[in-house]
């Protein structure tokens, strides 16, 4: 999953972009409202961390832009302790939820897996494909109640996939929304990673659309 983080603040942006790759998250960043518009309208992200105070263009400008254009992102917003006016500003202007600072890590992450999954029509916090569940807490994957050992990039595939069952999903779709935009893509890496997912998981769990791309899909 792609997140892009938005903050002006050098110690604090550091701080979470690092919490976010530690989580398995491809991370764009910015410290400025111009630049946060742009990025949000012309990249795929799966979620937005977005600090209201920026500078060039503050954050609630650029939540009604981004609106204002059909882009549908979930978007959580930081904001100062105590600024009810603000936090009433920012959900009426189309934040999906907020969080005040100071904040734990942990209660940003979460609250990024759940505007993930809702934003996705998910639920609960374990993903399930037939026997095959993804616990988007922990990262942990089984089949039947065994524990599948996955490397980082045949995790992120596999979460995106359990994201969207049944959904075609695209190569070039699947290589926007697990590598961050400085990254070297290759879209042909990820029929590496499904291939090597194959080997591990029931071989019908994917299956190839031609033309098209992927498609999860549970054993009858």
């Amino acid at each position: 999953m792609r997140i892009l983080l938005v903050e002006d603040e050098p110690t604090l942006r550091a701080q979470l972009r690092q919490g976010l790759q530690d989580a398995g998250y491809a991370v764009d960043e910015t410290d400025n409202g111009r630049d946060a518009h742009y990025l949000g309208d012309t990249e795929a992200f799966d979620a937005v961390v977005l600090d209201l105070g920026l500078p060039m263009l503050d954050g609630l400008s650029v939540l009604k832009r981004w609106r204002d254009d059909g882009r549908a992102m979930p978007v959580l917003i930081l904001t100062a302790r105590d600024n009810w006016s603000e936090k009433v500003a920012g959900i009426d202007a189309g934040a999906d939820d907020y969080l005040t600072k100071p904040f734990h890590m942990e209660e940003l992450l979460a609250r990024l897996r759940a505007l993930i999954r809702r934003a996705n029509g998910q639920a609960s916090p374990v993903l399930q494909c037939g026997a095959l569940a993804l616990d988007t807490r922990s990262g942990r994957v089984t089949l039947a109640g065994q524990p599948i050992a996955l490397t980082s990039h045949e995790y992120k595939v596999l979460d995106y996939l359990m994201h969207r069952p049944g959904t075609v999903v695209s190569r070039s779709e699947l290589t926007e929304h697990i590598y961050a935009q400085d990254f070297d893509r290759d879209s042909n890496t990820i029929e590496v990673f499904v291939g090597r997912l194959r080997k591990k998981l029931p071989s019908d769990l994917i299956e190839t659309v031609r033309g098209m791309g992927y498609r999860l899909t549970a054993p009858a």
